[in-house]
């Protein structure tokens, strides 16, 4: 098990933030990374950690994590974009920096918890209106989240419903529903860790 960061008391919220940053940056141990990125997304759960995160680059720190092949990263990177984009700074930060394709490749996880956080993260960064990104519903998207729509999972199901109904409008649902029954998609449903009860 991974220790916890040497850090003085009294170096405050920045300076354990910062030495969370640093012991990730600078470890090898792969449990140490796990565990310090699933703090880091733990922090990015509080608006009062925003400006610091922003401040310590862990936006990017997420981002860049989302390539990684360790599932365990990926979701916990997933769940710190999610639990920051809420927030219109960081919002536009990860919309910026590209976010959008990092986040929709995670739709294909095997990790269910990854999958979610994606669908979620993916519905806070959607704006309506001139300002909206097209590439959160682009058609492969839409796709996916018809998919999702039919699946067992009553949170990927209700998530996906929520996704196509507040950010689709009703033709570009029967584009993909109609393109659908023409193609095979390949993005598979995440595994379940067990059967959900209803």
């Amino acid at each position: 098990m991974a220790q916890k960061p040497k850090v003085d008391p009294h170096v405050g919220r920045l300076g354990y933030l910062q030495a969370l940053v640093t012991e990730f940056q600078e470890t090898e141990s792969q449990d140490a990374k796990e565990q310090v990125l699933a703090n880091l997304a733990n922090f990015a759960y509080d608006p009062s950690n925003y400006q610091y995160l922003r401040q310590l680059q862990v936006l990017d720190l997420f981002l860049d994590s989302l390539s990684e092949e360790n599932e365990t990263l990926v979701e916990f990177a997933i769940g710190g974009l999610c639990n920051l984009c809420p927030d219109r700074a960081n919002k536009e930060h990860i919309l910026q920096a590209g976010g959008i394709p990092l986040i929709t490749n995670c739709l294909s996880s095997p990790n269910e918890e990854t999958v979610l956080s994606a669908v979620t993260t993916l519905i806070y960064l959607s704006s309506p209106g001139p300002g909206s990104h097209p590439e959160l519903t682009a058609l492969p998207v839409v796709q996916c989240m018809l998919r999702f729509s039919l699946s067992a999972n009553t949170r990927l199901r209700n998530l996906a419903q929520i996704f196509l109904e507040d950010l689709c409008s009703p033709s570009l649902v029967a584009e993909a529903r109609n393109r659908q029954a023409h193609s095979a998609l390949g993005i598979p449903l995440p595994r379940t860790a067990a059967p959900e009860q209803l």
